[in-house]
């Protein structure tokens, strides 16, 4: 990662996540973790210039039954939280659910940072609960 705006992004965002969670670095700079039984990676992009963002995405579940409901409850609300837009996707073995998340994170420092990624991935756990167990 060469912009030095989005590393420093990336660096409190991983500060952040190892309060609550064991983080690995990708060669690309992605930092991954689990939270719940959800799969998450938080990249950084530039959408245009003067423009740096954190993009969060939770695989929240992955080959839930062909044959249920989870695009209807998704749409309806199933685990709603503010943050994040999820994203019911038909796979070859089933439904995969996403919830993604992207935010201006320049001057954020560790605790509101971690904040606002814990307040995402605690709604696709919630999401996830009420998917795979409910």
């Amino acid at each position: 990662m060469s912009d030095p705006v989005i590393t420093d992004m990336l660096r409190v965002a991983k500060a952040a996540l190892e309060r609550f969670h064991d983080v690995e670095i990708g060669d690309d700079g992605a930092i991954t973790f689990a939270h719940g039984g959800v799969l998450c990676v938080v990249q950084g992009t530039e959408l245009e210039p003067g423009l740096p963002v954190l993009n969060l995405t939770c695989v929240v579940a992955w080959d839930l039954p062909a044959s249920s409901d989870v695009p209807q409850r998704v749409a309806l609300g199933v685990g709603e939280g503010l943050f994040g837009t999820p994203r019911v996707i038909r796979g070859e073995r089933g439904w995969d659910v996403t919830l993604r998340y992207a935010f201006p994170a320049v001057g954020l420092g560790e605790h509101p940072m971690g904040t606002l990624l814990m307040l995402v991935v605690s709604s696709a756990s919630s999401m996830r609960a009420e998917l795979v167990d409910g």
